[in-house]
């Protein structure tokens, strides 16, 4: 009976994960037809989305403008305060430095995130920000959550992008 009971219970957080990383990918899937490097995030509390946001680097020219600062800053203004200690995290990629800094100031308790980024991730590729003893705070980490659709989105935008600037001569930026 506890079994059956406990099973239920992971399988709907896994369906809850699932659901608030679908709105990370559209955001994700929105910053990419906006000439943006795919990567969205999505913040929620209590049940209750706060921001949705995709990477906004290039629109704004803010190299700030990640998917997940810009997030951090609608739900802060949603939510009435920079501490965000009821809230989940979603992004489609593992967080960079910065980002992962941010989450460390704002105090978020949970990060899920889909797929790792072995180049700049900061949370478990390298750093491990978000559970260095060294800081304050630590987040929870979940990882690989719709990890392929993630990893497909990021691969499919760098693939695209060497083949344009193969067939243009041009180098990229």
């Amino acid at each position: 009976m506890f079994s059956a009971v406990a099973d239920e219970v992971i399988a709907e957080t896994q369906r809850s994960h699932e659901r608030w990383m679908g709105e990370a990918i559209r955001a994700a899937r929105e910053a990419e037809a906006a000439g943006e490097v795919p990567v969205g995030a999505c913040i929620v509390a209590d049940g209750v989305v706060l921001a949705v946001a995709g990477n906004r680097t290039r629109t704004d020219c803010d190299p700030t403008a990640h998917a997940e600062i810009v997030a951090l800053r609608e739900a802060a203004q949603q939510f009435g305060n920079y501490r965000l200690a009821n809230s989940v995290m979603y992004s489609t990629i593992e967080p960079c430095a910065m980002c992962a800094g941010a989450l460390i100031q704002a105090r978020v308790p949970t990060l899920v995130y889909g797929a790792r980024d072995e180049k700049a991730g900061a949370v478990d590729s390298h750093f491990h920000i978000c559970d260095a003893r060294q800081l304050n705070h630590r987040v929870e980490v979940i990882s690989g959550v719709l990890e392929s659709e993630c990893r497909a989105l990021m691969q499919g935008f760098f693939k695209n992008r060497r083949q344009r600037s193969d067939i243009s001569g041009q180098k990229r930026i």
